[in-house]
């Protein structure tokens, strides 16, 4: 990456080759679907399909218990900056016993379930494909949602393209201007459970309950791990003091007690995405 005069990145000649051989694999597919989470890497996907081919290209969003409201809510907002039509369907993942059991493979019934949705989706408008925004480094971390996207036909031309996160949020600051391109990544709530502790309606709003009062509070990264009657909160080191004190503290302690938990507790160690994975 180069830099600009005050030291941030910005896009070198490899990432923007990159870029246009996204801009060219969307382009051959005469029409696609991309499978929006609200999230920055298919957000810019998005973006480049928007670009790329118009009002043939689509946003399609999942709506279920596994993803919080603010998440849905974000998706229509930045659908809406991109100027990119966005579809919503339901799915009913929880409802499969084999997801709901929670083994380390659940993702690829969820994933299942989701693109086969996102297939009929594309169907009914006439798309040729169906795109997601996995990154070159996704493919590296232990995804087994990646099996059911091979199984279903379903493109990734960010990872395909070799574009990492770090460029792909260089790119949709510089090139596309995202206002989301900052945004932290923000994986399903599901992933908040241990492997083998079971999921369900319930135990999913408890978590999102938990979140939502950190969201309120202006914490930016953070996660409400499920351990039976206890919740085990998340953040950053340099937020770590701040939620020790009141009136963070009683306030994320009072939601805690009204979802249903017995005990809250915070994690001395920051912080990590995929903490659950080990």
């Amino acid at each position: 990456m180069t830099e600009h005069e005050d030291g941030s990145l910005a896009p070198d000649a490899e990432s923007l080759g990159r870029l246009d051989v996204v801009r060219a694999q969307v382009l051959s597919t005469g029409g696609m679907l991309v499978c929006f989470s609200g999230g920055l890497d298919s957000g810019f996907l998005c973006a480049v399909a928007r670009e790329t081919l118009g009002d043939r290209a689509v946003a399609y969003t999942a709506v279920s218990a596994s993803h919080p409201a603010w998440d849905l809510e974000a998706g229509k907002r930045a659908a809406a900056a991109l100027g990119i039509r966005l579809v919503t369907r339901e799915t009913n993942e929880i409802e499969d016993p084999r997801y709901a059991s929670n083994p380390k493979d659940r993702c690829y019934y969820c994933k299942m379930e989701v693109f086969g949705t996102a297939w009929a989706v594309a169907r009914e408008l006439g798309l040729a494909a169906v795109a997601d925004g996995t990154t070159s480094d996704d493919m590296s971390d232990w995804r087994p949602g990646r099996t059911a996207a091979g199984e279903l036909a379903i493109l990734s031309p960010l990872a395909s393209a070799g574009l990492t996160k770090e460029q792909v949020r260089i790119l949709a600051r510089d090139v596309y201007h995202l206002p989301f391109w900052a945004r932290p990544a923000s994986p399903c709530l599901a992933s908040r459970f241990p492997y083998g502790t079971a999921i369900d309606v319930k135990r999913l709003k408890q978590v999102e309950t938990i979140e939502s009062s950190l969201r309120d509070l202006g914490y930016a990264e953070f996660r409400a791990r499920f351990h039976g009657d206890m919740v085990r909160i998340e953040v950053r080191s340099a937020d770590l003091p701040r939620l020790a004190m009141d009136p963070d503290r009683e306030a994320v302690v009072k939601a805690a007690h009204a979802a249903g938990f017995a005990y809250v507790t915070v994690d001395l160690e920051p912080f990590r995405s995929g903490r659950l994975n080990g």
